[in-house]
């Protein structure tokens, strides 16, 4: 099959020369099934058979054997994979039996030219079906055979969790291979009625704590997690198990993916979302919908990580027209040219736009006059901005404030910011400036009435731009070390989907002006995070790749908050979302400061530091001289 999925001619043509081949098979082993039939019934002597049934007995030889095959193809006994062949394709061959028993005995009884004794046609029968089943059968039993002279001389000893179909289908497909690389030695289940039994010839040794100790005693390389219906704190209970022993870990994909071609080339390695203690977040989709379908949905910063997500998931509602636009071409291409595959009908626009040009902006709104405005645009690196204060004021707080205040110029009837957890009690520039940018949001929605705004914060997402897990994993497949900036950091994770469905979802219940907060669930330590990945890595901690300890850097705190103490919190309708209540400020003095700052910050001024925290009283901050020193930025 090429890479498009498109079958090929010369893969036609081996298909039908294999029906072809097996056909040919099935004939003649018909036609040896009638001659025996006659041999037996005549005290298997040949000359003993009457000249009369000679004659009549090929007639019915060909007769049976035309009808035959052509039951074979119409039943498709030729289409299964007799290599794989299992349960439904035994049921294929008895049904197809049942319909043959009456032809043989009809042809045999009362068809004048094919009349051959009834016990003979009935042996042919019996013979028939046996040659059916041992020619596909004895084909896949062969190759099992087989497997197991062509097992390498360095494969890999592998451990298999679980004794489902998963099992047996990753089973099947590693002995079927022309050269295993992988040895199964053992197998895990937690159901004690197992213990001891067998699946495809391979022991079921003992449950999850006896892990260790099996591969201890059969010298595991390489354990294949393969249970694909399992909650996700039992998922994460053994897999934590499994990455202590420092073998290599993989796991299947879905049920449904293992009929779809080679199985052990869809195994991949246990990732770090594997092992969160929490099943998958569940949203309406039927909500996000309906309040996305047949709508002109604009996002800003769609090359980023959330912002691409966010348009995949708005793609897939059907709205009328999606804008797309970032100011980096690189990422946002590649994003368009899979929503071009994906959703060939989307009518979709992608334009290269600087959301601090205020021209450019309003000359989008108004040719586009998005229904939702989707805002993901900003800078968010925390090291970076605290050298770069005044870019973060220019691209986070002057952007949101040009894109929010045009939107209520063209009639955007609901504007949504995504904003960060570090927003609350900033220790940051990057914190601060997108706690302004709620500030914005809820301003907005007191001064432009017909358009609704609302702001959404949450904590890290696992696997975005700049996170902490793609640089672990570099660094582990670099020989490490693994920098972790303080033993005892924690963060909120949660990953991209996840984030993006509950940002759709929030963006569904805003009525104006709220901060929505996403549950991110339990903390997690960085340190542990950063073990865990080596672990999962068949590597050890401390052993195999360094740990080393850098230091906070500028801005950052050992913990994240979710809410500032006087916003309080409610919940909605979603039990994983929760609003938190504007606080009360004068928003023309705001609105008069804020446009001092951002102007500041257009010119450069070295005091921006101290401007945002007149209007952000949580801001803590050290001063810039000690931040460029850390950095060893020279002024």
């Amino acid at each position: 099959m090429s890479k498009d999925g498109i079958v090929t001619e010369q893969e036609t043509k081996a298909y039908y020369r294999r029906v072809v081949a097996m056909a040919f098979l099935d004939i003649l082993l018909v036609l040896l099934s009638v001659f025996i039939g006659l041999w037996v019934r005549f005290d298997f002597t040949i000359s003993h058979i009457p000249k009369v049934y000679i004659g009549k007995g090929v007639s019915y030889s060909i007769v049976i054997s035309i009808i035959t095959i052509t039951l074979y193809y119409f039943r498709g006994l030729y289409k299964g994979i007799w290599r794989l062949a299992g349960v439904f394709e035994g049921i294929r061959i008895v049904s197809t039996y049942i319909i043959l028993l009456p032809i043989y005995y009809i042809l045999a009884r009362f068809i004048d030219t094919c009349r051959i004794p009834l016990s003979s046609a009935f042996i042919a029968y019996f013979l028939s079906f046996f040659f059916c089943v041992a020619l596909r059968y004895g084909y896949r039993g062969f190759r099992h055979i087989m497997a197991y002279r062509n097992i390498s001389e360095d494969a890999e000893n592998v451990l298999i969790i679980g004794s489902g179909q998963a099992a047996a289908e990753v089973i099947k497909d590693i002995r079927l291979g022309k050269r295993s690389e992988y040895k199964v030695c053992a197998l895990i289940d937690d159901s004690e009625v197992k213990i001891g039994r067998e699946l495809e010839g391979i022991k079921i040794v003992g449950n999850r704590h006896y892990i260790p100790e099996a591969v201890k005693k059969y010298d595991i390389d390489r354990i294949l997690f393969c249970i694909t219906n399992i909650s996700s704190k039992n998922r994460s209970e053994i897999l934590n198990i499994c990455k202590d022993t420092g073998c290599k870990l993989q796991t299947v994909p879905g049920l449904f993916q293992l009929y779809s071609g080679e199985i052990v080339t869809k195994l991949r390695d246990v990732e770090i979302t594997d092992l969160l203690e929490r099943d998958e977040i569940q949203v309406n989709n039927e909500e996000i919908i309906d309040a996305l379908n047949g709508k002109v949905v604009l996002v800003s910063g769609a090359g980023g990580s959330i912002g691409s997500e966010l348009a995949r998931q708005i793609a897939s509602a059907g709205p009328s027209k999606l804008v797309l636009f970032d100011i980096y071409e690189n990422s946002i291409y590649d994003l368009q040219q899979e929503l071009i595959r994906t959703y060939p009908s989307l009518v979709l626009d992608v334009l290269i736009a600087d959301m601090t040009d205020e021209a450019r902006v309003r000359d989008i709104l108004q040719e586009y006059k998005p229904d939702i405005i989707y805002h993901a645009a900003a800078h968010k690196h925390v090291p970076l901005m605290e050298v770069s204060p005044n870019e973060a004021i220019k691209n986070n707080v002057s952007g949101t404030y040009i894109l929010a205040e045009e939107a209520a110029k063209v009639g955007v009837k609901k504007f949504l910011l995504i904003s960060t957890d570090k927003a609350v009690n900033p220790t940051n520039i990057m914190g601060a400036s997108k706690r302004l940018c709620e500030m914005i949001i809820q301003m907005m929605d007191k001064k432009h009435k017909d358009t609704v705004y609302m702001a959404v914060r949450f904590g890290n997402v696992l696997g975005s731009n700049g996170s902490v897990v793609p640089l672990f994993k570099k660094q582990i497949a670099e020989g490490g070390p693994v920098t972790v900036t303080h033993k005892d950091i924690i963060r909120y994770f949660m990953t991209i989907p996840e984030a993006v469905s509950l940002v759709l979802q929030a963006s569904y219940y805003a009525k104006g002006g709220e901060i929505f907060v996403l549950d991110m669930g339990e903390p997690v330590k960085i340190d542990e995070m950063a073990r865990n990945l080596i672990k999962l890595s068949g590597l050890r901690p401390d052993i195999d790749i360094k740990i080393a300890y850098t230091g906070l850097r500028p801005g950052e705190k050992l913990y994240e908050e979710l809410l500032m103490d006087e916003e309080g919190m409610v919940k909605t309708d979603n039990n994983l979302i929760y609003v938190g209540h504007p606080i009360e400020m004068d928003y023309t003095t705001f609105e008069d400061k804020l446009i001092n700052i951002m102007k500041a910050a257009k010119n450069n001024d070295d005091n921006i530091r101290e401007l945002v925290k007149e209007l952000v009283d949580t801001y803590i901050y050290k001063p810039a001289k000690l931040i460029r020193e850390k950095e060893g930025v020279v002024s």
